[in-house]
């Protein structure tokens, strides 16, 4: 049996067995638990957050303050970990959700769309009397959020440690735990503690420049974070504990500077999440791709997939990528990033017919951890990732209906052929 299998196996056993000599607990292990293959124990990665009711305001003129555009509105299915839970569902991995909703028809709506995709909803609080989470977005003509408005505080009073401590089995017997910085500092300690509990990977996404600053109370356990350019900055100021501005930020609303100039002046806020212990450090650039950072080989991560169910959606996926997995400069790039020494692969975007932004960047995450769950390595993965954002850019809603397994697998081949190694050292 794996290795990992059986240390989940160790702490699931301590935890739902009564305390008992250690000759007696080892003869149950033995009989009950370890003789099952990986397999029979395969379980879902835990996303931990919010749950949210999107509206979009989109005008057809230009925005103009103290009055009325003409427009579109619409309601949307939302939520950091809402979305990149649905993306991962519809690329073939179903997740184990834990939230919160209200009993009101946002939540009604909600928990009617996640149940009629076949999704677990025992980990999702209801409770009468509360208010659904709401965001109200209003874009630019652009696609651009102009403003917003979040009321989102449910998240952070009622998804409480105790509650995430009901799912410490599904945390601690998960492939990868993710959680987005909705949840209250409290919150996202105890989930990060389970996880550690187990060995089990944690993926941080920031959701705010402001939440990002969550990561403080966690960062020991924290294996990936995703944050965009702001994000980052905020994160690696909120643990420079002796200078809190060390970090400048850094205006990238022109679009003057080169990936390489843009890398050197982010290089200091990603460095120091590398020395705080992050193993990945990915970091969205929106229409200019993604930065992907570690001192890690590419395969680190899929340990975790000898504990995941794999779907016959994700299986094809990742059939077609290896099998497709022609020979390059980035092929050999791949056999000697697997070093102590810090590296840093840009990823392009891939052009795209915008229709919205909104989802995009969570659909980027769980496409890539889908694809984590197929056996892909992080970089196959993440350029899986990336062709998926593109789908989402091109579609109204925060997470698109279906996609196209081949179209996706065709895309990630034109991105891997792209990728460039930047220089981390200079």
């Amino acid at each position: 049996m794996d290795e990992s299998v059986r240390r989940r196996l160790d702490s699931i056993s301590r935890q739902i067995l009564p305390p008992q000599p250690q000759s007696v607990l080892q003869d149950l292990l033995h009989s009950n638990l370890l003789s099952v293959s990986s397999e029979s124990v395969a379980s879902p990665p835990v996303i931990i957050g919010g749950m949210v009711m999107d509206i979009h305001a989109k005008p057809s003129a230009a925005l103009k303050p103290g009055t009325t555009t003409p427009g579109k509105v619409q309601y949307m299915r939302g939520g950091v970990a809402r979305n990149i839970a649905e993306c991962m569902s519809v690329l073939g991995t179903k997740p184990f959700i834990i939230s919160i909703v209200g009993l009101d028809m946002a939540g009604k709506v909600l928990l009617e769309h996640w149940e009629s995709a076949g999704l677990s909803s025992e980990g999702i609080r209801k409770l009468e009397g509360i208010t659904t989470p709401v965001v109200s977005n209003i874009f630019d003509a652009d696609g651009e959020v102009a403003a917003a408005v979040a009321s989102v505080e449910a998240v952070e009073t009622f998804l409480t440690p105790d509650w995430i401590r009901k799912f410490r089995y599904n945390i601690c017997s998960a492939p990868f735990l993710i959680v987005d910085a909705n949840l209250a500092p409290q919150t996202l300690e105890a989930a990060c503690q389970l996880a550690a509990e187990s060995g089990v990977p944690v993926w941080f996404e920031p959701v705010s420049i402001l939440k990002s600053r969550r990561i403080s109370s966690v960062v020991s356990y924290v294996t990936s974070v995703s944050p965009n350019v702001h994000e980052l900055i905020s994160m690696a100021n909120a643990l420079s504990e002796n200078n809190p501005h060390l970090i400048p930020n850094v205006d990238f609303s022109e679009r003057k500077h080169s990936i390489e100039s843009s890398f050197q002046m982010l290089k200091p806020a990603i460095s120091l999440l590398l020395e705080k212990g992050i193993k990945w450090v990915v970091v969205t650039l929106g229409s200019d791709g993604v930065l992907l950072c570690s001192k890690e080989g590419p395969g680190f991560l899929n340990h975790a997939v000898n504990t995941t169910v794999i779907s016959s959606l994700g299986e094809t996926l990742g059939k077609i990528m290896r099998r497709n997995s022609t020979k390059n400069s980035f092929s050999s790039m791949k056999s000697r990033l697997a070093s102590s020494n810090p590296y840093c692969l840009h990823f392009p975007a891939l052009p795209a017919m915008v229709a919205s932004l909104t989802g995009a960047g969570d659909c980027l995450v769980g496409g890539t951890l889908a694809s984590v769950c197929a056996g892909l390595d992080i970089f196959q993965s993440l350029a899986v990732g990336i062709a998926v954002a593109k789908i989402a850019v091109e579609t109204e809603t925060n997470v698109p209906s279906h996609c196209n397994v081949a179209s996706i697998t065709e895309d990630a081949k034109k991105i891997l052929f792209a990728v460039k190694e930047l220089a981390f050292n200079r």
